[in-house]
């Protein structure tokens, strides 16, 4: 299969990276900018094209599309307009999916939104384990993700890319890819109320902070924090159920489990933090894995596991957050 990765930033290099890994396919890069170009392409020893046009021209079986989020929906159309199915990374974009959902299921190609969390070794075990029943129906939750946002890219200077726009804000895009994972767990948001704002001096016009409190589909209630200022990082979730509770550290490179019948923690380790089972870095192989299931569904063996349409509602998500905080601010500013 001939692979047209689009944009060489840091994912398109960790998505030319999954797939070398993976290996038996054709691989190319599209990269406007051409210092970047010439370095990738040596890097990884492959053609690099200046522009989209260029790139489908190089005639492509399959897009990964790694572009700032607000690129992302136009490289898509093009796509699913030339019958190619694509592969997007995460996104905070909600503008322009309607007319993106109606162009794939007119090509009846795949489309695949980024889901990676979804292949994390930790959450496939919360879910499995869950299912079984070991801590009973599932009640609460709580959830912290945070990291400060100059340690994000620190070969770059953090005001001068997508993070630090207001629609494409870090905190901001961090919302729908951690409720992407906490849906496959607990179905999808019923009800929430949120607050967001900017609470530190980052030289950057966005909201830092969102802090949200949810209700999901099987029941569970419980509050999650996605902020950018951190020191250390952090993502820290805990799950209550009636017979038991699940605490997952990412840090650790743990999920724990306490259970009544036993009063006792169980540890339930991520496999090895430096080598997992192929020898790469252990914090890679969900990303190798999702890369796996994008060929997979490609292929027709096996379905992704979030359609187009639910990633939209998890985008949505996210001004049901803001207009939730501007009902409270304004109302706080009215009494």
């Amino acid at each position: 299969m001939r692979i047209l990765v689009v944009g060489l930033g840091s994912m398109g290099r960790r998505r030319l990276r999954n797939l070398t890994h993976i290996g038996g396919h054709e691989l190319a890069g599209m990269e406007p900018w051409a210092d970047r170009a010439t370095e990738v392409g040596a890097e990884f020893g492959i053609e690099v094209l200046p522009t989209l046009e260029a790139g489908l021209a190089w005639g492509p079986d399959a897009l990964v599309i790694s572009t700032p989020p607000d690129q992302h929906t136009p490289i898509a159309l093009a796509a699913a307009r030339n019958g190619l199915p694509f592969f997007t990374e995460a996104s905070v974009v909600v503008h322009g999916m309607d007319e993106l959902i109606a162009a794939v299921d007119e090509a009846g190609t795949v489309a695949a939104p980024s889901c990676t969390m979804r292949f994390h070794p930790a959450v496939q075990l919360m879910r499995s384990r869950i299912a079984e029943g070991t801590i009973g129906r599932p009640l609460a939750l709580t959830h912290h993700v945070g990291q400060y946002l100059p340690d994000w890219h620190p070969w770059e200077d953090y005001r001068t890319y997508y993070v630090s726009k207001r629609e494409t804000g870090a905190a901001r895009e961090i919302v729908p890819f951690e409720l992407n994972w906490l849906t496959y767990l607990f179905g999808p948001v019923t009800d929430l109320a949120a607050l967001r704002g900017k609470v530190s001096d980052l030289e950057v016009d966005i909201d830092d902070i969102y802090s949200g409190v949810f209700a999901f589909e099987n029941g569970v209630q419980g509050s999650m924090v996605i902020e950018v200022v951190s020191r250390p990082a952090i993502r820290r979730a805990r799950i209550a159920g009636e017979l038991g509770t699940l605490v997952w550290d990412w840090n650790g490179h743990v999920v724990q489990e306490w259970r009544a019948d036993t009063g006792a923690w169980e540890d339930f380790p991520d496999p090895d933090p430096v080598q997992g089972p192929g020898g790469e870095w252990v914090a890679e192989n969900m990303y190798i894995e999702e890369m796996r299931g994008y060929l997979a569904a490609i292929e027709g063996t096996a379905p992704w596991p979030l359609p187009l349409r639910e990633d939209q509602s998890l985008l949505e998500l996210v001004l049901r957050m803001e207009r939730s905080s501007d009902a409270v601010r304004g109302a706080g500013r009215a009494e």
